[in-house]
């Protein structure tokens, strides 16, 4: 009887897999992963390594991130009215030229600040277009019960990218050059696309069309009448300004001038936190958590910026990269809970757009937090501006638990 019982449990994280299309989707996705991971760290070293400056990788996310956040909303609203499936093929194509030809231009030598500022401009706007339709897919290719098994193991694709990515990276780039990194990723858009093409998704119940900036705004009155949404967006713009920011634009200064070490100690730190993100995001489906959601993710939030600190500070890097393994286990599992309670509790025709709005308001700031660490990097230690930021976004998402919402949602 106990055998019996056990089965299901163990199998809840593939419940997903029952279904072609989310196979076909999730490898497509799996590949794409992979190649946005070890694109992330060749982008950090040779951006740090060109100039010998963070206020330049500073310079090139804010780019990329301004090119997010200026298609994300246009982009939602698209998807809730248009085939989701469409969107993202057309924007698979884009980011393949787009970063195609920064391989090309890396491999002849040409490749500058300015250009890599360029390409990450216009590789954040085909993702602003891409990232809500793909939120908006896949319930139309699982069933409500197989939801948080999805979303789960779309994280389990996301965080085993941030294992195998950077370490196929820091390979790849000690032997033949950022090239080679860039030329892998690009690649991997096109493999995607062939995978989400295959993929035959049911219609979705579509939004009544009033106009792209009407439907926007539609989006936008529904995220500012449920408070555990609205509270959730705004507060996270905060932290993501103030803790994300600088653990990009600092990493690649705390790893070389605090550790002494190079780019493959860079990709062990973001494969350590992929590592703990595959368990987090395994936790959250075989745990099948249905109660105070909201108190559990914003609890494991704060412990994650308590990491961030003990990251930053330690003078070892073994203990550096423990905090950042288990800082991984902290965000698989927020943002599994996360994406679940978004796709079970918003009505299907306000999802894109709500995806949409998330990513929006999260990262709303980030580019202004991106050009402060940049514009702040010299006056102190890169550990010690990592800490700082931890600690503030400590109190904003304490802050947070005020919300009777917040503690109570399920």
């Amino acid at each position: 009887m106990e055998a019996t019982a056990a089965a299901p449990s163990r199998a809840r994280v593939l419940q997903a897999f029952r279904s072609r299309d989310f196979r076909l989707l999730w490898t497509g996705q799996a590949i794409s992963l992979l190649g946005d991971a070890a694109f992330l760290v060749a982008l950090g070293w040779r951006t740090f390594t060109l100039t010998g400056s963070a206020r330049s990788l500073g310079l090139v996310l804010t780019f990329q991130g301004v090119g997010t956040i200026s298609t994300v909303l246009l982009g939602g609203a698209l998807a809730d009215r248009y085939d989701r499936r469409t969107m993202m093929l057309v924007s698979d194509a884009a980011r393949f030229v787009v970063i195609g030809t920064l391989a090309v231009v890396d491999g002849t030598g040409h490749v500058s600040i300015g250009f890599l500022v360029v390409i990450a401009l216009f590789e954040g706007l085909a993702t602003g277009f891409f990232t809500p339709a793909l939120g908006g897919l896949i319930p139309l290719v699982v069933e409500e019960p197989g939801l948080g098994s999805a979303n789960a193991l779309i994280g389990l694709a996301r965080q085993t990218s941030f294992i195998i990515g950077p370490t196929v990276a820091a390979v790849l780039y000690g032997f033949a050059g950022a090239t080679v990194v860039f030329a892998f990723n690009a690649v991997s858009y096109l493999v995607s696309f062939g995978f989400v093409r295959a993929t035959r998704p049911r219609a979705a119940e579509r939004a009544t069309p009033e106009g792209t900036l009407r439907d926007i705004r539609a989006g936008i009155r529904y995220v500012t009448g449920v408070p555990w949404l609205w509270v959730t967006i705004c507060l996270f713009a905060f932290v993501l300004m103030f803790q994300w920011a600088p653990i990009q634009v600092l990493t690649p200064a705390l790893v070389r001038e605090h550790f002494g070490l190079g780019v493959r100690a860079y990709g062990l730190v973001f494969s350590a936190i992929g590592a703990g993100m595959v368990i987090g995001s395994v936790l959250v489906a075989q745990l099948n958590l249905h109660r105070r959601r909201g108190l559990i993710s914003y609890l494991i939030w704060i412990l994650n910026s308590v990491l961030v600190i003990v990251f930053a500070l330690s003078p070892w890097f073994a203990v550096s990269i423990s905090a950042a393994f288990v800082r991984g286990i902290c965000i698989g599992f927020g943002v599994t809970i996360w994406e679940t309670m978004l796709m079970q509790l918003v009505p299907q025709q306000m999802l894109s757009r709500v995806v949409s709005l998330d990513w929006f308001g999260s990262l709303g700031l980030t580019p202004f937090g991106l050009l402060l660490t940049g514009a702040v990097s010299g006056l102190a230690a890169p550990g010690t501006l990592i800490a700082l930021g931890a600690s503030v976004s400590i109190c904003i998402i304490s802050a947070g638990l005020l919300s009777k919402q917040i503690r109570t949602i399920d």
